[in-house]
Parts: C-alpha cells; structure tokens; sequence
C-alpha cells in the first residue's frame, strides 16, 4: 500500500494568478497520481482566494473535482 498525501495550498489576490497556480499545481498532482494509479484530484475553495489542491482516494483516478466549502 503507498502512502500518498500531497496538498498544495493556494492563495491569492487576483484571478489570472489563480488559474495559473491551480494549473501547475494540477500538473504536478497528475504526475504524482500517475504513479499511484490510485487517487484523483480534489480542488477545495475554502474562501475567496484560498483553495487546496490535494490527492483524494475519495476521487477517483484521472478524475479532478470541485468542492466549495
């Protein structure tokens, strides 16, 4: 069994810098996911500008889903 607990945490002031930020950090979460083969992405908005990036055995692989808290 493989550990696996990535989250990124993003936050920022400006939209344009949000999509950038939550797109690497998608990228980055793929390439850690491919390894697995086990665990999807999860996207977390916890309030305005804030938002996690985390690998969610609750999602399934190659899936990427929303949350708003």
């Amino acid at each position: 069994m493989t550990a696996v607990a990535e989250c990124i945490e993003i936050q920022v002031d400006s939209r344009q810098v949000l999509d950038e930020r939550l797109d690497d950090a998608v990228r980055g979460l793929q390439r850690i996911a491919m390894a697995t083969g086990t665990h999807g992405i999860l996207i977390t908005r916890h309030k305005p500008g804030h938002y996690t990036a985390a690998l969610s055995e609750q999602v399934p692989f190659g899936v990427t889903r929303e949350l708003i808290h």
